[in-house]
């Protein structure tokens, strides 16, 4: 089993770093420190960082920010940023008010 995917492994305590309070996803307003956090709480995929504190879910989805998360679970996994899979690109959803669907006129041509 890759280093990577091998879930048992212990990644020891979280210890707070100085810089972890730089804001790494200015949309959703997430630090390193929460990114790091999440790593060792057992967030170990770009998909699964995402889910848990909506890094990358903002207005850029993740265009702004998606390399540096990256990076960051790399670095705590201690592995390469390569070895991390990226996430599935979704468009952002919107609700849609009821009446505009059901307002649609059927033309005769």
């Amino acid at each position: 089993m890759n280093k990577y995917m091998d879930r048992n492994r212990s990644l020891g305590e979280f210890v707070h770093g100085e810089d972890d309070d730089i804001i790494i996803c200015r949309c959703e307003e997430i630090t390193k420190g929460e990114i790091r956090r999440a790593v060792h709480e057992g967030m170990m995929t770009m998909t699964e960082v995402k889910r848990y504190l909506r890094a990358g879910m903002g207005l850029c989805q993740g265009n702004t920010c998606g390399k540096l998360i990256k990076g960051i679970i790399a670095r705590e996994l201690e592995i390469s940023a390569s070895q991390i899979e990226e996430c599935t690109a979704r468009g952002p959803a919107r609700p849609v008010e009821i009446n505009v669907l059901g307002n649609e006129v059927e033309s005769n041509e």
